[in-house]
């Protein structure tokens, strides 16, 4: 044994290295991964199915493995957590529901198919808000996963338990789904960083769909590097989903340490500055100064149609989803948590036109960034208006405007899953009581996951956030 004692909280660059030259062994951190699950499991509920055992015969493989020197590359032994609603083979995919509580698929998702060919280790399936249709993972049939930060508050959703575990150190990585915002708001509640990809980067198959004109898969990480890490990982064609691109994968940590002079970083100030928490609007416009300290040319943009973004998003996921689930409302509607299924009921009323007009508006607004990109390198926004709220809160007031929680945690991050570009969310500001309050959104040009990586790596390297821990 080493005498590491604080494996689960290292990130994977860190352990990397430490796994190839057999200083630390897989079946030691794996270990301390299970013990941490076990201790703080009762106080987070991130998971909806520990595979502890598989776990440790994964991390036995990979030790030999490792020792015999087939290293595989930096996620060679490395515990990482599925969202519950990638397949996974021989082992339940419940998508978060009780519709779906005995399906146990025989493949695996592609991309757990790549994470388990680069020696991943599978800790468990993480929780989620039902189906992926929400933002506070207050799961109706497996109970509410809490933030590890502020317990009784929501960790952000749909992949409240995939942010929760990395945050909590249930796990050294974990994948995450984004149709509104999934992988960013939880990130963004929970203190770590959301990496969602351009659509058509990273293959679904296998992941249940919520709507698969809106559906992203992405990295879910405590640091940048280890975001693109994953990515590098995950990324690239696959001919089972036929919105996968043949797009050249690169290198995402190649550069990544390359700084921000002479990167141009876009500021919209219609919209996403507008109706926000003080303390999230003061978290962001000083993040935004730090990176023009850093030499990134600072430049204001403007952004039509986004303030319509919502009208998009809801009638696009509700005609979407509701398709999907078609078979299944008809069959085992009773299954369905109640507020799920009465969105997937309400999404019946969605119209041939209505759907129609909503892809229009997407396309303006997806024409509106791509023009913005001309200006700039990278658009900065908050990635929410307001930090984490108690669980069970279902509205949001900021400014006297009174909102639903979902409209309020999507508001920032939903114009970006329907422009299909790439967006990273990481912390940039915590409170007195060491709680994460505000989260920096960084969105990037079609397949230039990079350059969005680069700037993000450049922030994250002027503070200490990465290193902080929950008071668990």
């Amino acid at each position: 044994m080493s005498s590491y004692d604080d494996l689960p909280f290292l990130p994977v660059t860190e352990l990397a290295p430490l796994l190839r030259s057999r200083q630390v062994s897989p079946v030691e951190l794996t270990h301390q991964v299970l013990e941490r699950i076990e201790a703080v499991e009762p106080k987070v509920n991130a998971y909806i199915t520990v595979l502890a055992d598989e776990a440790m015969a994964q991390a036995k493989a990979a030790e030999r493995n490792i020792a015999m020197g087939n290293y595989l590359g930096p996620f060679h032994g490395i515990p990482v957590g599925l969202k519950d609603l990638l397949m996974t083979r021989g082992v339940r995919t419940t998508a978060g529901s009780a519709v779906l509580e005995d399906f146990v698929p025989d493949e695996d998702a592609t991309t757990v198919t790549r994470l388990r060919q680069a020696g991943a280790i599978f800790t468990g399936k993480l929780n989620l808000h039902e189906f992926a249709f929400g933002v506070t993972t207050n799961n109706w049939t497996f109970g509410p996963t809490h933030n590890p930060w502020m317990p009784g508050h929501i960790p952000g959703g749909s992949s409240g338990g995939s942010a929760a575990a990395v945050a909590a150190g249930e796990c050294i990585a974990a994948l995450g789904s984004d149709t509104g915002g999934s992988i960013r708001i939880p990130a963004a509640l929970c203190g770590n960083v959301g990496l969602m990809p351009t659509y058509g980067r990273v293959s679904r198959y296998g992941a249940l769909a919520l709507s698969w004109s809106l559906d992203h898969v992405g990295p879910m990480t405590r640091t940048v590097t280890d975001a693109a890490l994953m990515l590098n990982v995950i990324a690239g064609y696959d001919p089972m989903d036929t919105a996968t691109q043949p797009v050249p994968v690169p290198d995402y940590t190649d550069g990544i340490e390359g700084g921000l002079t002479g990167l141009r970083v876009g500021v919209p100030r219609n919209y996403f500055f507008e109706r926000i928490h003080p303390e999230v609007k003061q978290g962001v416009e000083q993040a935004i100064a730090r990176l023009g300290e850093l030499g990134a040319d600072i430049v204001e943009v403007d952004l039509p149609w986004v303030e319509h973004s919502l009208l998009a998003e809801f009638a696009i996921v509700m005609a979407e989803a509701t398709s999907y689930h078609e078979h299944l409302l008809r069959t085992r509607a009773d299954k369905y948590a109640p507020d799920i299924r009465v969105l997937l009921e309400a999404g019946e009323a969605i119209s041939g036109p209505m759907y129609l007009k909503a892809q229009r508006l997407r396309t303006m607004i997806k024409q509106s960034f791509r023009a913005a990109m001309e200006q700039c390198d990278v658009i900065a926004t908050p990635t929410l208006p307001h930090p984490p709220v108690p669980i069970g809160q279902d509205t949001v007031t900021i400014d006297g405007v009174e909102e639903t929680t979902l409209d309020c945690m999507v508001r920032y991050t939903c114009p970006v899953d329907l422009s299909g570009q790439p967006a990273i969310a990481l912390p940039c500001a915590f409170n007195d009581q060491n709680q994460p309050v505000a989260s920096l959104q960084l969105i990037g040009r079609p397949f230039d996951e990079a350059t969005i990586c680069r700037a993000a790596r450049a922030y994250e390297a002027t503070t200490d956030f990465a290193t902080r821990r929950p008071p668990l």
